[in-house]
């Protein structure tokens, strides 16, 4: 039986949009947004593609589940994300009220969401996100160490 309002469930939907951005051969991280039990946004990773620093999954998110709610505030959603969120996006969640934060892989060198700084969670901003931290840590390193890995080969082989 699958329990369609598990952690693990939509952070097997962030999954899916990580693997898109690893075809789509962007860094493949993927976020989903969930409100009242329902997927109200996906998104992956387009830096690349799109040629814009701010392109992040978490970022691009943000932005559909806005249109999908017909506010910018976003209580009562939450976001799962396969990496950890950067500080760029951890300010973007704390701005949209983002009630919890759900991430597989941590980010010790530049994660907003606790490992480097805890942005969402900061004492004097006016509002505090719930972290989850490690969903499904294994599958979500596997896909990230294994895109870098290609890329360093391909690197050397160039």
């Amino acid at each position: 039986m699958i329990d369609r309002q598990s952690d693990d469930f939509f952070m097997n939907e962030a999954l899916r949009q990580a693997r898109r951005a690893y075809t789509a051969d962007e860094v493949p991280v993927g976020a989903v947004i969930v409100h009242e039990g329902q997927i109200i946004a996906r998104a992956f990773n387009q830096v690349e593609l799109l040629k814009d620093a701010t392109a992040h999954a978490e970022m691009l998110a943000l932005t559909q589940a806005q249109s999908a709610i017909g506010d910018w505030r976003l209580n009562g959603c939450s976001l799962f994300v396969t990496k950890e969120p950067c500080p760029m996006c951890a300010g973007a969640i704390v701005h949209t009220r983002i009630d919890r934060v759900i991430f597989g892989l941590a980010d010790p060198k530049a994660g907003g969401a606790g490992s480097a700084m805890n942005i969402l969670q900061f004492p004097t901003l006016n509002h505090h996100s719930a972290i989850t931290s490690g969903v499904m840590e294994q599958e979500c390193r596997s896909l990230i160490q294994t895109f870098f890995a290609q890329k360093r080969a391909s690197k050397q082989n160039n």
